[in-house]
C-alpha cells in the first residue's frame, strides 16, 4: 500500500511542479504587482493597496470594453451554439454527404485567429466593399468593420465562422450517444421530427450543452487574437464623453494598457478579468447542472 501511495506521489510530481511553477507562483506574482505601481521597467515596485483597482472603475475606456466584452460574449453563445447545433444535426442525418460536410465545418477551426483576422480583414475591406460599390448596395459600400454600431456583430460572425465546427463535434457525440431505437419508437409513435428533436433529443444533450456553453462562454471572455488583427480595437467611438475603440475588447484593453507601461494597471484589469470570468463560469455550470437534474 505505501509503495502504491510512492509509486502514485512520483507520477504526479512533475504535473504538481509543471502546475505551481507555471499557474499558481505566476498567479500570486500578479496578485502582488496588481497592489503596486511597478511600470515593468524599474526594478523595485511600491506598495499602493487598492488604488489601482479603485481607478479602474472610474475609467470610461474600461468600463466600455468590460461592457461590450459581455455583450459579445452573449452573442457568442447565442449563435455558436445555435449554429452549431443546427451542424450537427445536418452531419447526422441521413444526409449522403455527411462525412464530407463534417470534415468541412470543422477545417475553419483549424485556422489560427491571428491569420483568420488577417483573411477576414481582407474579405471585409475589400471583397464586399468592391462588391457593394458594384452593385450600389449602399450600407455595403464601406466596411462593416469601421462602423461603431456593426464591427461588434461582425467580430461576432467571424467567430461563428471559425468555432461552430469545434462545438458541433460535441454536440455530434452526444447526438450519437443517444440510442437510436428512442428516436425510431418516437417517429413510430407519431411524433414529428421537431417535437423528437426538442423533448427527445435536447433534453439528453444537456451534459453536452454544459460543456459548450461553458467552452463558448470562457473563449469569448477572454477573446484577443482575432480582436487584434481583424480591428485592432477600432472604430473610435464616444463613450461617457470620452474618445475610445469600439472593439477593444477587455483582453486587448489589458495588452494595450501593459504595452504602454502601466503593468500594474494591466495587471489589475486581469485579475478583474480572471474574478468576473470565474463567478460568470460557476453560475453557468451551477445552473446548466441544475437544469440537467430537472430534465
Amino acid at each position: 500500500m505505501k509503495r502504491s501511495t510512492l509509486v502514485n506521489i512520483l507520477f504526479l510530481a512533475p504535473c504538481v511542479f509543471a502546475f505551481i511553477m507555471n499557474i499558481i507562483i505566476p498567479f500570486g506574482f500578479g496578485l502582488y504587482y496588481s497592489m503596486t505601481d511597478w511600470n515593468g521597467v524599474k526594478t523595485s515596485a511600491n506598495f499602493v493597496g487598492m488604488r489601482n483597482f479603485a481607478g479602474l472603475f472610474s475609467s470610461p475606456d474600461f468600463i466600455y470594453s468590460f461592457l461590450i466584452t459581455i455583450f459579445y460574449t452573449a452573442i457568442n453563445i447565442v449563435l455558436v451554439n445555435a449554429v452549431s447545433f443546427a451542424l450537427s444535426l445536418i452531419v447526422t442525418s441521413k444526409f449522403r454527404f455527411r462525412n464530407f460536410l463534417r470534415a468541412g465545418f470543422f477545417i475553419p477551426y483549424l485556422i489560427g485567429g491571428i491569420v483568420l483576422g488577417y483573411i477576414w480583414q481582407f474579405i471585409l475591406n475589400n471583397a464586399i466593399v468592391a462588391i457593394g460599390n458594384s452593385l450600389s448596395i449602399g450600407f455595403l459600400k464601406s466596411s462593416l468593420l469601421g462602423k461603431p454600431n456593426t464591427v461588434i456583430w461582425i467580430m461576432s460572425l467571424v467567430n461563428t465562422w471559425q468555432y461552430s465546427g469545434y462545438i458541433m463535434l460535441i454536440y455530434v457525440a452526444a447526438i450519437q450517444g443517444i440510442p437510436a431505437s428512442l428516436m425510431e419508437a418516437a417517429e413510430v409513435d407519431g411524433a414529428g421530427y421537431f417535437s423528437r428533436t426538442f423533448k427527445i433529443l435536447v433534453p439528453m444533450m444537456a451534459n453536452a450543452f454544459t460543456i459548450s456553453l461553458f467552452l463558448t462562454l470562457t473563449t469569448s471572455f477572454k477573446q484577443f487574437d482575432m480582436n487584434f488583427t481583424l480591428t485592432n480595437g477600432g472604430p473610435a467611438t464616444r463613450f461617457m464623453d470620452t474618445p475610445i475603440k469600439a472593439s477593444q475588447l477587455l483582453a486587448m484593453n489589458i495588452f494595450n494598457t501593459a504595452t504602454a507601461n502601466r503593468m500594474a494597471e494591466a495587471q489589475a484589469k486581469a485579475v478583474v478579468l480572471f474574478v468576473a470570468l470565474v463567478l460568470v463560469a460557476l453560475f453557468q455550470v451551477a445552473y446548466n447542472k441544475k437544469k440537467e437534474v430537472e430534465l
